[in-house]
């Protein structure tokens, strides 16, 4: 999806990453960015939307491996990078013109060249000249090079849909080129920040060509209750002291609406997750668990006669600290 302003933005600033940052940490920075500077998080925010916005476009770039290459090739050229025609000295100037000079005769002062606007497509433009293929990559748009007809631009769309929408999958519409509807299917299990790519629902060629691509970045509105781990759902379930001391079986809810029973094994401390299979997020490839995070409640307001049962109780516990272990390791 070359641009003309890819010349100009760093997207890799934008991020905050290295140049050889990894598909996972870009992945874990993007989320991290996007959770912070999304507009739910952000009501009313414009400049937290418009971070949001580059993020994301940011995002989309990088994250695919065919752009995020040809982002770095032109990045590259627009720098400083040069191209030694034949002939020419190592030390010349070089570049794009030197190249076109050599190959069809022009001298230095002679060269013309025709930009369309919404920037150059180099794959076409080098493909055209040595044979009519397209070297670095897929052509998206906007330069008309000598290898073929032009594909048409990507276009960029941004939906919100509900939790549970995310879940199960949904259908929703968009406003296409010259105001058409395009219904757009989300599928079941689309996590939040994740994009969607449909393949020739961008803007036709203007030469005939290939149209572009529609990509769809979804983000997903946080759930009252259920947060997403992958394709696990967390939830916390808050137990009695007595529950969790002495055991007990507990309703837990699910997603789907219904409630599962979970036993608490005596003595089962706050933080310990208990797991329920398959009660997670599904789709085609794998279904996640239900992954319930026991929150033991201490009482807020108790009677007279509570608390001496209480302090008769901890008069019979074996004399121990539960954080010398704690304090033993500060010290270390």
């Amino acid at each position: 999806m070359a641009s003309q302003d890819w010349f100009d933005k760093d997207f890799y600033k934008v991020l905050g990453v290295s140049k050889d940052v990894s598909d996972a940490d870009l992945k874990k920075t993007y989320r991290k960015l996007a959770r912070r500077y999304h507009p739910d998080s952000n009501p009313g925010d414009a400049a937290a939307e418009a971070r949001f916005k580059e993020i994301s476009e940011a995002y989309s770039v990088l994250s695919d491996p065919e752009q995020r290459r040809e982002y770095d090739q032109i990045r590259a050229m627009g720098s400083g990078a040069r191209f030694t025609a034949p002939g020419s000295s190592a030390g010349g100037a070089g570049g794009f013109e030197d190249v076109f000079g050599s190959m069809f005769g022009g001298g230095s002062g002679s060269r013309s060249y025709t930009f369309r606007q919404g920037g150059a497509d180099y794959d076409d433009l080098l493909g055209g000249l040595f044979g009519g293929g397209r070297g670095f990559g897929q052509a998206s748009g906007g330069f008309r090079g000598f290898g073929g007809p032009t594909k048409g631009q990507n276009i960029e769309a941004t939906t919100t849909i509900d939790f549970l929408s995310a879940a199960r999958g949904e259908t929703v519409t968009l406003q296409g080129t010259g105001g058409k509807p395009i219904k757009v299917r989300i599928p079941a299990g689309v996590s939040d920040g994740q994009k969607i790519r449909l393949r020739g629902r961008g803007h036709p060629s203007p030469d005939g060509g290939e149209a572009g691509d529609l990509i769809l970045h979804v983000s997903v509105r946080k759930h009252p209750v259920f947060d997403r781990d992958g394709l696990n759902l967390r939830v916390n379930v808050p137990v009695t002291f007595v529950e969790a001391a002495l055991g007990a079986t507990i309703e837990v809810p699910t997603l789907e609406g219904d409630t599962v029973k979970l036993r608490v094994a005596p003595g089962t401390p706050s933080g310990r997750v208990l797991r329920v299979k398959g009660r997670g997020i599904k789709t085609p490839k794998a279904t996640g668990d239900l992954l319930a995070v026991v929150q033991v409640a201490v009482p807020s307001h108790m009677s007279a006669e509570a608390e001496n049962a209480l302090l008769q109780f901890a008069a019979k516990l074996p004399k121990e600290n539960p954080r010398e272990d704690l304090l033993a390791r500060a010290r270390e």
